[in-house]
């Protein structure tokens, strides 16, 4: 089969390209190095329960909105269910011994803060609406086209254009005094993985305005999302084949280098006319093009670019009633009562085996996020905290050869994982039925993340925006897509796949995701069964009814 575009890696860029590509007659063939398609959003079972390392939560879903607009313009919408956690308090946030909810809804939050911070109530409506003003004009100006838009470029990005070059905690100090308060509002920078001092004002807009209207699940985790993908790739006569690591990017031509295929692993060459990466910049034009064939510039840009910070996860399988311990679908943000920048430094220090517990830690309960999942006693639980990749460079590990000091050290690193679970679920120590620790090499062997990265490129202000890296590159019939392009996280990264294919296709964006009416995501209340439909409450019934006789 000729193919007109390969894509390396199936993350969510990759996918959504694929999609758009194919369905506009292109044969697309995307090429995973994993033995499942998805990247940090695919789904994976230990002893029969299901994890996913990169979808906690998702925003901006309900009906006209961008995530859902998305979807639907991709043509997945209806194989898709999404479970909206609890309205009230999507986000916990325990800091020392203070508990403050965050609530959906942008007037809701203005008036659940306000009420427990009286003294700051009009700091409170004037932040929140320069974060909600500044996104809105962040969205705004892609869609800028004409000569009346550009004259009035100045007037409608004004917000933008005073706030845009400080950072989260600059901004953020001119208007809430209360330390607590400013703990709780800068919370949702653990979403880009950087201190407030050190975080882009205008994108931490963006972050947070993608969850004003709340959280949402995906109902089969992360794995329902990249399933509807790869379906609709298959269905518009494309190929997703997975354990297929590539080992280059051919290239042809002297002083105008052009992307002409990939060699994968086993010595397979396959060709194309245009060839997308969706994998981390160093490693596409580093690992997969090679030095030699980069301009000084790219050279230069790439010595300079820093990575995101990598993690610890823990996936935990318990024995025990959470719900009745106090846990609902809210996430819970769990921090030392510091300063928000403290804390951060506190997660980056070389030396992580001192200390009871982590400093910070994000803690999620799935299957009270996605109720079908629950069988009736286990529950599954999903705990992050963020770390220096050099906390691991003592150890040299190769693919799945695992060293006896590596697991001592996951071991040790894995208690205090549970240390700092147990100031929420007292006693679940003595609950835990299956646990399992990833780490930066995890991170590495199965995502092919740079340095175990979890969120791209750092998304500092040198590097997003005008500053982050381009979608066409300087290598002819090159094209790059992912966390490093637009924006990380499942929609981010999947409106950079998109970005791509327009550029390709030499169309617009909103071209490739019109209105389809036919599509309809549906959205149903994880704190509320009531509301389910009849197959999803006999979907329910019949997992439990299965363990409750294997029991």
């Amino acid at each position: 089969m000729e193919l007109d575009t390969i894509i390396i890696g199936s993350g969510m860029g990759g996918l959504s390209s694929a999609i758009c590509l194919s369905r506009a007659g292109q044969r697309v063939m995307v090429l995973e190095q994993h033995d499942v398609p998805g990247g940090w959003c695919h789904s994976f079972y230990l002893n029969g329960y299901r994890f996913t390392p990169g979808v906690h939560y998702m925003g901006l879903l309900d009906k006209g909105e961008p995530t859902s607009e998305l979807y639907e313009g991709l043509g997945i919408a209806n194989d898709l269910v999404f479970f909206r956690m609890n309205p009230t308090a999507y986000e916990h946030c325990w800091v020392g011994n203070e508990r403050v909810d965050m609530a959906a809804g942008f007037n809701e939050l203005i008036e659940s803060l306000s009420n427990r911070f009286p003294k700051e109530k009009k700091g409170i409506k004037k932040y929140l609406e320069i974060v909600r003003n500044v996104s809105d004009e962040l969205h705004l100006i892609p869609k800028m086209n004409g000569f009346w838009d550009n004259i009035t470029i100045p007037w409608r990005t004004r917000n933008l254009g005073r706030y845009g070059l400080f950072s989260l905690k600059r901004v953020i100090d001119w208007h809430i005094k209360d330390p607590l308060l400013k703990n709780v509002l800068n919370v949702q920078a653990m979403n880009h993985g950087l201190p407030p001092d050190q975080a882009s004002f205008p994108y931490h807009c963006a972050v947070m305005q993608h969850y004003f209207s709340g959280g949402f699940y995906p109902m089969g985790g992360g794995g329902a999302i990249v399933k509807a993908m790869t379906k609709a790739i298959k269905k518009n006569g494309s190929k997703v084949q997975t354990s297929s690591r590539v080992k280059r990017i051919l290239l042809e031509g002297n002083k105008k280098r052009r992307a002409i295929g990939v060699e994968l692993e086993d010595g397979e060459k396959i060709y194309a006319k245009n060839i997308i990466s969706n994998t981390d910049p160093n490693i596409t034009y580093l690992d997969l093009i090679g030095k030699s064939n980069l301009s000084s510039k790219l050279l230069k840009k790439l010595d300079k670019t820093k990575y995101s910070c990598t993690s610890l996860m823990l996936f935990v399988t318990v024995d025990m009633d959470v719900r009745e311990a106090g846990l609902d679908s809210g996430n819970i943000w769990m921090m030392d009562n510091k300063d928000s920048d403290e804390v951060f430094n506190d997660l980056m220090k070389i030396d992580i085996t001192s200390g009871e517990s982590f400093p910070g830690m994000f803690i999620s309960c799935t299957t009270l996020k996605d109720p079908p999942s629950f069988d009736g006693r286990h529950h599954t639980l999903e705990v992050v905290t963020f770390i220096n990749r050099e906390s691991f460079n003592h150890l040299k590990e190769d693919g799945y050869h695992r060293s006896k000091e590596y697991k001592q050290y996951k071991d040790r690193l894995t208690q205090k994982m549970i240390n700092g679970l147990e100031k929420v679920l007292p006693g679940v120590s003595n609950k835990i039925v299956h646990k399992e620790l990833g780490t930066p090499i995890t991170n590495e062997f199965y995502i092919n993340s740079t340095e175990g990265n979890v969120y791209g490129t750092e998304k500092s202000f040198k590097q997003t925006g005008p500053f982050s890296y381009k979608a066409k590159t300087e290598i002819e019939n090159l094209y790059l897509c992912g966390a490093s392009i637009i924006a990380h996280g499942v929609a981010g990264a999947s409106y950079s796949g998109v970005q791509t294919a327009a550029i390709i296709l030499n169309c617009k964006q909103e071209d490739l995701i019109k209105t389809d009416e036919s599509q309809n995501m549906r959205i149903y209340n994880a704190e509320n069964s009531s509301e389910y439909p009849e197959w999803i409450l006999q979907k329910m019934k019949m997992k439990r009814e299965r363990v409750r006789k294997g029991s």
